[in-house]
């Protein structure tokens, strides 16, 4: 498939993407949706903001269309600077940077052919050329990796899990079946151990 039809189902995906990221905030406190849930910080509305921050360069730095917005890491030299909410930054903030990301990234898709040249300066030289498709299916697959660290930091927070609102793309089970399945994998990770 070529053409129209190859970059709508492209835009497809970024667009669940988002969204399923999105839906992991859902019904969480502040503090939950900031709280640091690895060794290196990873947090649900620090995914978010580097997402934003993310499809405003490769969407439109990339391809000479920069947006309004000010890139979070021209004023900072702190390192991970788009990985975290300050106390300063709301919630609602975030996720409206995020939403003025998309349509700046949408309106490149749609204005955009699929090889349409752009440039990353930050990559190596020897990548940075590249094309709308290129950055299209980078995008999805940065999107979707975060994703799944939302999922897992999702249920690291409260124990909520599931794929999308509408499909768990979990089996059915109680609390019950679920510690019974721990506990066996938890048995055979341990029986698989030779120390």
């Amino acid at each position: 498939m070529t053409g129209p039809g190859l970059k709508a189902d492209l835009h497809h995906y970024l667009q669940r993407g988002r969204e399923d990221v999105l839906w992991k905030l859902e019904n969480l406190s502040e503090y939950g949706v900031r709280r640091p849930m690895t060794r290196t910080g990873t947090n649900l509305l620090g995914l978010v903001k580097h997402l934003a921050y993310m499809e405003l360069e490769y969407f439109g730095v990339a391809f000479g269309r920069p947006s309004a917005e000010a890139l979070v890491w021209d004023d900072h030299d702190e390192p991970n600077v788009d990985m975290w909410a300050t106390a300063q930054e709301s919630r609602d903030e975030i996720l409206a940077l995020y939403r003025r990301a998309w349509a700046h990234a949408d309106a490149t898709i749609d204005r955009l052919p699929l090889d349409a040249p752009g440039v990353v300066s930050w990559w190596r030289p020897e990548r940075r050329d590249v094309t709308l498709h290129r950055i299209l299916v980078h995008v999805i697959a940065e999107t979707h990796r975060h994703a799944g660290h939302a999922d897992i930091v999702r249920e690291l927070v409260d124990g909520a899990t599931g794929l999308r609102a509408d499909n768990s793309n979990l089996p059915p089970g109680d609390q019950a079946w679920w510690e019974s399945y721990r506990n066996k994998l938890e048995a055979a990770a341990k029986d698989a151990t030779t120390d």
